[in-house]
């Protein structure tokens, strides 16, 4: 029980020490599925590396992990060196860390209450080696649960969170929710950002309201949070989040890179 006790406190120890030499840490939420939440967060998180800066980012979703694959990274394994968990390289910029690479068979479920997902979180912020970061960006799984609880929780000075939203009244009354949530546990809201939201026919050039258009402004403006921006609905960015490339990472200029790059600057305008 003391050994117990001993390696308790020096877990503690290390996620604290780790904590202080990351300067920002941001959790990035939704209240439901699907909004694509994950696509943002990685696009984010590869934009912000891609600007000079040092990031991270942590992939929360114990049952759907997915950032390694958006990654390009979901073949390599993570590994132990003496200090801890090395994290995997994205670019040398940008290190990643998710369930999904630990070598577990991407098939199977991961059939866990919620003890064991906070212990799996806190291992994670505790025994990997994360060094100084100027960002880190932690993907948490839709709604306000055992895991996005545990970040906020274990991480004493979270800088804030984000929340992704898609522009219908069932998403936007579940982003309310969220929104709420990190109210409730004294989180700054950085603000919201509505996804998908709008579509521009290849054809005519028509901008179309698929999910209709501006409720997650509508949402910022009522909770008086900030509103980030719109992210308009691109098919190439279902296609490079398949294949394994951040949508932000290639060449041309679209309406979608240029709306994520405006985002991307109102985020370092308003961290640390």
């Amino acid at each position: 029980m003391e050994n117990a006790k001993i390696d308790q406190k020096e877990r503690e120890d290390r996620l604290k020490t780790n904590m202080s030499r990351i300067k920002n840490k941001i959790i990035v939420m939704s209240g439901k599925g699907g909004v694509g939440k994950t696509t943002v967060a990685v696009n984010i998180a590869y934009a912000l590396a891609g600007s000079g800066l040092k990031v991270g980012i942590l992939d929360t979703d114990l049952h759907g992990p997915n950032i390694a694959k958006m990654l390009g990274i979901e073949k390599k394994v993570l590994f132990g060196i003496d200090a801890g968990i090395a994290p995997v390289e994205v670019t040398p910029n940008l290190c990643a860390v998710s369930l999904a690479l630990t070598g577990y068979d991407p098939d199977q479920p991961v059939i866990w209450r919620g003890p064991l997902k906070m212990g799996v979180i806190k291992q994670f912020l505790s025994d990997v080696i994360w060094g100084d970061l100027d960002y880190l960006i932690i993907d948490s799984p839709p709604g306000t649960g055992d895991e996005p609880l545990s970040v906020c929780q274990l991480i004493k000075d979270v800088t804030g969170a984000i929340i992704v939203t898609t522009p219908q009244d069932v998403a936007v009354l579940d982003a309310r929710k969220t929104i709420l949530f990190a109210h409730q546990l004294n989180i700054p809201v950085m603000g919201v950002i509505e996804n998908m939201s709008g579509l521009t026919c290849p054809h005519c050039k028509k901008e179309i309201d698929l999910f209709k258009a501006g409720g997650g402004e509508k949402a910022a403006r009522e909770l008086k949070v900030p509103f980030l921006g719109r992210i308009p609905l691109e098919p190439e960015m279902v296609t490079s989040g398949d294949e394994g490339r951040p949508y932000i990472s290639c060449e041309k200029e679209t309406n979608a890179t240029s709306a994520i790059n405006t985002i991307i600057k109102k985020i370092i305008k308003k961290a640390v």
